[in-house]
């Protein structure tokens, strides 16, 4: 089978959940399948990083854009410019017509089997007409971050810009959703939302998997430090607000109680508004050559999301690190995890707050939940979860290729261009 997989934005080195995920799943579909990876990416031309993605997965095909950089007050020139367009910012400043082009013959050729979008900003650039078996690889619903994103903002100016901004995503997305041939979903969660726009059987779940290899229980060692660890990519904002959420609500709540507790936010590129967090007693690494040994050093990782969508990879990496998690309810959305047994589920700064300071002083407890969260991140090795994901693409490339009227157009696409 001759797949063609398209994406937004450079995806080396991985680093972010939705990289990762697409990283992994890709090492494997390259060695079962002939796969082209259609990579496209904004700023100066990069030769080391097309280098880097021919060597680990040959054919690849690679195009610099050319659109600059976009500093704040840029992109919010650019969004006044793209406002009164039906299509979501987040989806229209990725459209190219370069891309566009380079989609439109490959389509016209039919020389694939089978075509992923990965991330729906990708879909901006699809053709009108999906003459090959196209299928969305959706890591999350993006029409709910932007709704809690509307009901989470205090601002009252950016409450209003987010509502806007779902308004048009949850038509947009819904459009795309229901003219794809397939959808891959990382979660029962997502698949329940989008069912509400399309028969349920054309969504599939892949859940989130985890390098097994890489994440794994270290050497024993002595007493572990009262060090609390919060892990992600810190320019996304569901990232930065749940970063503010923790010190700002919980963090002198949890440091009345255990005053000698360190807190460590580690992930790349922090926005300024976690620069500023930074304390005595709150540390803000930026990007770090080896998450796995943060994770280590820790006593136990918070996951205080308040927004987001798709699944968290890095409760699975936590997990398979033997380490006690503590999430809200949102954090861990989606993924196969229980309450009580191999996590903590608290929402609200009194019971987040409570159970990290349980888990720090009854080693015992700790120990009970590390144990459970290793066995459990045992079962997602990355390569069930890309065999999965193989027999997806397999049966919507036979199912179209006996059915050439499944053909479709994505509406939404051409209000873009028009």
């Amino acid at each position: 089978m001759r797949i063609l997989w398209v994406k937004a934005n450079k995806i080396l080195p991985a680093h972010s959940g939705g990289d990762i995920r697409s990283y992994q799943i890709l090492r494997r579909l390259a060695s079962i399948h002939e796969l082209v990876f259609f990579s496209y990416y904004d700023g100066e031309r990069d030769t080391e990083y097309e280098a880097e993605l021919s060597r680990q997965f040959p054919g690849a095909v690679c195009l610099c854009t050319g659109k600059r950089g976009l500093n704040s007050v840029g992109r919010g020139l650019d969004y006044l410019l793209r406002v009164a367009l039906p299509v979501p910012y987040a989806v229209s400043r990725f459209e190219s017509a370069r891309v566009q082009e380079e989609l439109n013959t490959w389509f016209v050729e039919k020389h694939f089997d089978v075509a992923v979008c990965d991330f729906l900003d990708a879909t901006v650039n699809f053709p009108s007409r999906l003459t090959i078996p196209t299928i969305l690889f959706q890591h999350n619903v993006e029409s709910e971050i932007w709704r809690r994103h509307a009901v989470t903002e205090r601002n009252r100016a950016k409450r209003l810009l987010y509502r806007l901004e779902f308004k048009k995503m949850l038509s947009y997305e819904q459009n795309v959703v229901q003219t794809v041939h397939h959808i891959v979903a990382v979660s029962e969660h997502d698949r329940h939302l989008m069912s509400e726009w399309t028969d349920s059987e054309r969504i599939t779940v892949a859940p989130t998997g985890v390098d097994l290899q890489q994440y794994c229980p270290g050497p024993a060692t002595g007493a572990i430090k009262p060090l609390v660890l919060f892990v992600g990519a810190m320019d996304w904002e569901p990232n930065i607000d749940a970063a503010e959420y923790f010190c700002h609500d919980i963090w002198p709540l949890l440091q009345a109680k255990v005053p000698g507790a360190r807190f460590r936010i580690v992930g790349r590129n922090p926005h300024r508004r976690v620069q500023r967090l930074a304390s005595s007693s709150v540390e803000v690494t930026g990007s770090v050559p080896s998450i796995v040994d943060h994770l280590r050093e820790s006593a136990v990782v918070v996951v205080p999301l308040r927004v987001g969508g798709g699944t968290r990879l890095k409760i699975y990496e936590a997990m398979a690190t033997g380490k006690a998690v503590v999430s809200t309810s949102v954090g861990a959305e989606g993924l196969n995890v229980h309450h009580g047994q191999d996590i903590v589920l608290a929402d609200g700064p009194v019971a987040i707050a409570g159970a990290v300071t349980a888990l720090l002083q009854d080693v015992e407890l700790r120990r009970r939940y590390q144990r459970a969260a290793a066995a459990l991140a045992a079962k997602y090795d990355w390569a069930a979860i890309g065999d999965k994901f193989a027999q997806v693409l397999e049966t919507v490339a036979g199912t179209a290729s006996r059915d050439s009227s499944r053909y479709a157009e994505i509406a939404c696409v051409s209000n873009v261009r028009g």
